[in-house]
C-alpha cells in the first residue's frame, strides 16, 4: 500500500465524561441507545441518538452501529443515506457500511455524493499540496480520508501515477466517479486502488471484492522512481504488498538532514530502507539495516544504489530485531543514532510482537546499543496509544535499561497529512528523538 496502515484509532470517550489529556479519539459508547416510541423507520436512511448528533454538528463524520435508533429497511453497503436527527433535522449525507462504521458522512446537507462533489474536494486538497509540497518532492498524499472531506478515502501521489486505497468495500459504490474527477485534476497517467482493511472489519485482501492494482490508465513497468526532497526511492504500486516508502515520516526525516554526518546509524524495522538511504545522502559514516524481511532488504539495496551510493560500506542484516540489538549487545556494539519505527504487529523467529506490550522492552534493547549521548529516534502508530502514553512507554523503556532521556525533538506526519480538528483521529502518527544520558 502507498502509505502504510499506521494505526488505527480507538475513539475517546465521549458521552457525559471528560477527555483525559492526551486521549487522541472518540470511543464509541457500548449498549444499546433507548429508542424512543415515536420514532418510525426513514425512508431513505437512519436516524442517530443524541450523543451522535451532537459530534456530527462539530464535524465528526463517522456514525457508529451503536450510536442508531432507526434505518431503513433492506440497506446493503454502498448505499447513500440520510443521516436524520430524533427531532427530524437533517444531518447530511454518506454511505452505508455493515462494519464498524454504520455511516461514512459525506456532506452535512442532502446533497449527492457524486464526481462533482469529488471534483471539488480533490481540488481543494491540490491547492494545500501546491502550498506545501517543494518542487524536489515527487511522492507526497493528495487525499488524507477524513481530514480533506472525503472519509475512508485516501489518495497517495507518485509522479504522475496515483494510488487510491479504501477502508471499505462500500466505498467501491463510489469509486468511479472518484477515479473520473481525480484524473480531471490532476492529469494522471495510472491510477491504482489498494485495500486498508481495519481488524474490525471482515474483509482482508483476500477476500475484497476487486482486487488491489491498475483500475484506470498506464502502468508503469518495473520500479517507479519517485523522490522526496530529491533523494530517490523506487516504489511498486502493482500489488498487495508495500509501495516502498512511509509518505508520513517527511518532515522528521527532513528535521534530522543535518544530523546524519559522520555517525553510526542502526535502522530497526528498516523496511525498504528509505530512512537508511536519507541518511547515508546527508553524510552518515556508516548505516545498519535491520529487517525480518530479506525482500525488503533486497529493496532496501536498490534504494541505496538509484541514488549513486555504493551500498558496501553499509550492512543489512535480515534477522528478528530482538534478536539482533541482543547479538549487539553481548558484542558490545553501539551506534550514534538507532531508529526505531517498529509495526504494529509482526511474527518472527523471537514470537510474536506485539507494541502494547513490547514498546518498552524494543526501547530498553535499543538503548543499550546506543553510546552515552547518542541519539533514540522513536516512532509510534498505535492509535489507540495517545502521545502520553506514547511517552509513558518510552519512559518506561529507559528506566527499565537504567538511563535517562532528554526530549530534543517531538514530531509527527508531514503537512500533507493535515488533521482535521473536529476529527481527533487524524493525528495519529507520534515521533520523538531522544538524547540518551546517565541518570542523576
Amino acid at each position: 500500500m502507498g502509505q502504510r496502515d499506521r494505526g488505527r484509532t480507538t475513539k475517546e470517550r465521549f458521552q457525559n465524561k471528560k477527555v483525559k489529556s492526551g486521549d487522541s479519539g472518540r470511543q464509541p459508547h457500548t449498549g444499546q441507545p433507548s429508542r424512543p416510541k415515536q420514532l418510525s423507520t426513514p425512508r431513505n436512511g437512519v436516524i442517530v441518538e443524541g450523543g451522535s448528533e451532537r459530534w456530527l454538528k462539530r464535524g465528526f463524520q463517522w456514525v457508529y452501529p451503536n450510536e442508531l435508533l432507526a434505518k431503513q429497511n433492506g440497506l446493503k453497503p454502498g448505499k447513500h443515506v440520510d443521516i436524520v436527527s430524533q427531532s427530524g433535522e437533517n444531518l447530511g449525507r454518506g454511505i452505508w457500511d455493515d462494519g464498524w462504521i454504520s455511516v461514512r458522512r459525506f456532506l452535512n446537507k442532502p446533497a449527492p455524493i457524486d464526481q462533482a462533489l469529488f471534483l471539488d474536494r480533490i481540488t481543494t486538497a491540490r491547492n494545500l499540496r501546491e502550498q506545501i509540497i517543494d518542487e524536489k518532492t515527487t511522492a507526497y498524499r493528495l487525499v488524507n480520508a477524513e481530514n480533506d472531506g472525503l472519509p475512508g478515502i485516501r489518495i497517495d501521489m507518485f509522479g504522475a501515477h496515483a494510488l487510491i486505497s479504501l477502508d471499505s468495500p462500500s466505498l467501491l459504490s463510489i469509486l468511479a466517479d472518484l477515479t473520473g474527477a481525480l484524473e480531471t485534476v490532476m492529469d494522471t497517467r495510472g491510477v491504482y486502488l489498494a485495500w486498508r482493511p481495519d481488524p474490525r472489519d471482515s474483509f482482508d485482501q483476500k477476500t475484497a471484492p476487486k482486487p488491489p492494482g491498475l483500475i484506470s490508465g498506464h502502468p508503469h513497468k518495473g520500479p517507479l522512481r519517485v523522490t522526496e526532497r530529491g533523494v530517490a526511492c523506487l516504489v511498486d504500486l502493482h500489488g498487495d504488498k508495500s509501495v516502498g516508502i512511509f509518505l508520513d515520516m517527511r518532515s522528521n526525516r527532513a528535521w534530522l538532514e543535518n544530523h546524519w554526518g559522520g555517525k553510526r546509524i542502526l535502522n530497526l524495522f528498516a523496511h525498504t530502507g528509505f530512512f537508511s538511504v536519507v541518511a547515508a545522502m546527508h553524510g552518515a559514516s556508516e548505516v545498519t539495516s535491520v529487517d525480518l524481511s530479506g525482500h525488503y532488504l533486497d529493496r532496501a539495496e536498490q534504494n541505496f544504489i538509484a541514488n549513486e551510493l555504493d551500498p558496501t560500506p553499509h550492512s543489512f542484516i535480515e534477522g528478528d530485531v530482538r534478536k539482533v540489538l541482543d547479538r549487539f549487545r553481548r558484542k558490545e556494539e553501539s551506534f550514534d543514532i538507532a531508529i526505531l519505527d517498529p509495526p504494529s504487529f509482526s511474527h518472527g523467529p523471537e514470537g510474536v510482537l506485539s507494541l502494547k506490550k513490547d514498546f518498552p522492552t524494543l526501547v530498553s534493547s535499543t538503548l543499550k546499543v546506543i553510546q552515552d549521548g547518542g541519539w533514540l529516534v522513536a516512532a509510534l502508530n498505535l492509535g489507540e496509544v495517545s502521545p502520553r502514553d506514547f511517552h509513558a512507554m518510552v519512559h518506561k523503556g529507559a528506566q527499565k535499561a537504567g538511563f535517562a532521556l532528554q526530549l530534543i525533538f517531538e514530531g509527527g506526519q508531514g503537512p500533507d497529512f493535515p488533521a482535521h480538528v473536529d476529527f481527533p483521529e487524524g493525528r495519529y502518527l507520534k515521533f520523538g528523538i531522544w538524547r540518551k544520558v546517565d541518570p542523576v
